[in-house]
């Protein structure tokens, strides 16, 4: 079954950059590639529900970002490494909680909502505190 694992969760400083990783694993041939899946990133602060963040499409072509977030946050990904990124750039104390990335097997259907997804990981937490 399809894995998803995060990474580059930190303690970082008001102002300070973070760049997330979503790599992907366990691909059989039910599963397909990477270049099936759209991706999104959500996160979740103490006390808030899930909120979705970026989401991009198998091919790139197409990407949406959270109006909170446009101009700081940044994704992108390369299918040949099965990896998804998420720069953080001026981060501040409500970008803290735990950030998690998911798929859905619509290629090309950006999506921010997290009932759109599949597949989940386990997430990773940001915290952004002076």
């Amino acid at each position: 079954q399809l894995q998803l694992v995060e990474s580059g969760g930190a303690v970082v400083e008001p102002g300070g950059s973070l760049r997330l990783h979503c790599t992907a694993a366990g691909f059989t041939l039910d599963e397909g590639a990477m270049d099936e899946y759209t991706v999104g990133w959500f996160r979740q602060a103490p006390g808030k529900e899930r909120e979705g963040i970026a989401s991009i499409t198998a091919s790139s072509s197409r990407s949406l970002i959270l109006d909170s977030v446009r101009g700081r946050f940044t994704v992108s990904r390369d299918n040949a490494k099965n990896t998804v990124w998420l720069e953080m750039n001026g981060l501040n104390s409500d970008d803290t909680g735990i950030y998690y990335c998911a798929a859905h097997r619509t290629p090309e259907w950006c999506s921010l909502r997290p009932a759109q997804y599949v597949y989940w990981g386990q997430g990773t937490q940001v915290t952004v505190s002076s």
